[in-house]
């Protein structure tokens, strides 16, 4: 192996593959949270009958359909990245996301070509949804590797950071085009705009992720599994590694349901629930997730320096403590300043998870099935716990039950807080190690 793949890689050098590394994230989460940010404008588009509440609820579902697919594309985007390298795998996932939303941009409204409209609609979530579920897995992999060691939990909470400023940037296009557009302009044809930009930029982001470099880890296990014809996929991940991905499992079901409550549904239950108006929403969302996003890096360098496990703990104990007291008041309340402070305290625990998502899990595995093993669990969990957090949400409200779903999250809390107890920490060594000392090569994660 040549020099310049040993050496040791320059802080600047590091911090380079992750900018890149996560600005096509960031593209590809901003194009999956426009559907539910916009959701509310163009819902009568496809599903004109019924009520605001019925029409939300379609909605909904096709947004639960896309998270159908996400398994599907855990498996094959996070085998392709476990033998192709996770360059090509997160190239290929942001290239299938822009795709998808530009589909949704041109599609044709229920007027124009009846039942045709929602099909197309549906397709393009499913593409979508085998890009996200592909996406997790293969970044969250490739940001542990190229990080020094006792620095991961900090550089591996970007994942969610740039996910968070995707959410941001929908957000953002919405407030921009509420404040140009009257509520009817964006019901006929606004909403097709924050479509077309994700198509556009996710075909700039793709362009950039390819200039990315690979992964030393990934280069130097592909050289040593040649040598060794080492199994490898689904077959390696199931009868060597059943107890970690049990672990990614319970890990994941409380995280998930807990962050789509908080950063999806919560936007629709303060207009549909409490009666605040929509453009405002956008405005206490925009701010909320903002400094949800600055705790990122905050709670991942916690975690290098005190441990994985306690600020898991700190999320699952008090989302088990908190989580009813703040939805109930959020759905009594219609000051915009309340809801701002309790969507915030409630983003503070949640932190707690995201940082630690990717890492927590990526530690778990070698790097000849890390994108598989943190991708393939993770998104089971995505498709069957937080692609369903809308509909069931929307359908106990419906049905008026709204609160059996405040108890439903808690439950799903507890899972993780379970999980979190047969966690274990890597070496002392590696969180240990002095955040001020020169970066050096990464260390083995398993």
């Amino acid at each position: 192996m040549s020099q310049s793949r040993t050496s040791v890689p320059a802080r600047s050098q590091v911090t380079a593959n992750v900018v890149r590394g996560c600005l096509g994230n960031l593209i590809e989460w901003y194009d999956w949270f426009a559907y539910a940010t916009f959701s509310v404008y163009f819902a009568a588009a496809f599903f004109p009958e019924g009520n605001q509440t019925a029409q939300l609820l379609s909605t909904a579902v096709v947004f639960a359909v896309g998270f159908l697919m996400r398994p599907l594309g855990g498996w094959l985007l996070g085998a392709y990245a476990d033998k192709y390298g996770r360059r090509r795998a997160l190239t290929l996932s942001v290239t299938l996301m822009s795709v998808g939303s530009l589909t949704i941009a041109l599609a044709p409204g229920h007027q124009s070509i009846g039942l045709w409209a929602p099909v197309l609609l549906v397709l393009a979530r499913l593409l979508q949804g085998l890009s996200v579920g592909g996406e997790f897995g293969s970044s969250a992999s490739y940001l542990a590797e190229v990080a020094p060691t006792g620095r991961r939990g900090f550089y591996s909470s970007f994942q969610y950071v740039s996910i968070v400023l995707g959410q941001l940037a929908a957000l953002l296009v919405a407030i921009v085009l509420q404040n140009l557009l009257s509520d009817a302009q964006l019901e006929s044809w606004g909403w097709r705009v924050p479509f077309a930009i994700g198509a556009v930029s996710g075909l700039i982001v793709m362009y950039l992720r390819r200039t990315m470099e690979e992964s030393q880890h990934f280069e130097q296990e592909q050289a040593k599994s040649a040598a060794k014809q080492e199994r490898k996929g689904l077959h390696s991940l199931f009868t060597e590694y059943p107890r970690q991905l049990l672990a990614v499992f319970g890990l994941a079901i409380g995280g998930t349901v807990a962050f789509y409550t908080y950063t999806t549904y919560l936007q629709k239950y303060l207009v549909n629930t409490a009666g605040i108006p929509k453009s405002t929403v956008s405005v206490i969302g925009f701010a909320a997730l903002f400094v949800y996003m600055l705790l990122q890096p905050v709670a991942g360098a916690l975690s290098d320096c005190y441990g994985r496990r306690p600020v898991m703990f700190a999320f699952s104990v008090c989302g088990m403590l908190f989580t009813v007291p703040i939805m109930t008041f959020l759905g009594r309340s219609s000051s915009p300043w309340l809801a701002f402070l309790l969507m915030t305290a409630a983003l503070t625990f949640l932190s707690g998870y995201s940082a630690l998502a990717a890492i927590i899990k990526a530690e778990m595995f070698p790097t000849k099935v890390r994108a598989l093993g943190v991708g393939l669990p993770h998104a089971l969990v995505t498709a069957t716990f937080g692609g369903l957090t809308e509909p069931i949400a929307l359908a106990l409200k419906k049905g008026g039950h709204e609160t059996v779903f405040f108890w439903y999250v808690t439950a799903c809390i507890g899972l993780t807080f379970l999980a979190t107890l047969v966690v274990r920490e890597p070496s002392r060594t590696s969180l240990l190690e002095s955040r001020t000392s020169a970066p050096r090569a990464t260390a083995p994660l398993s």
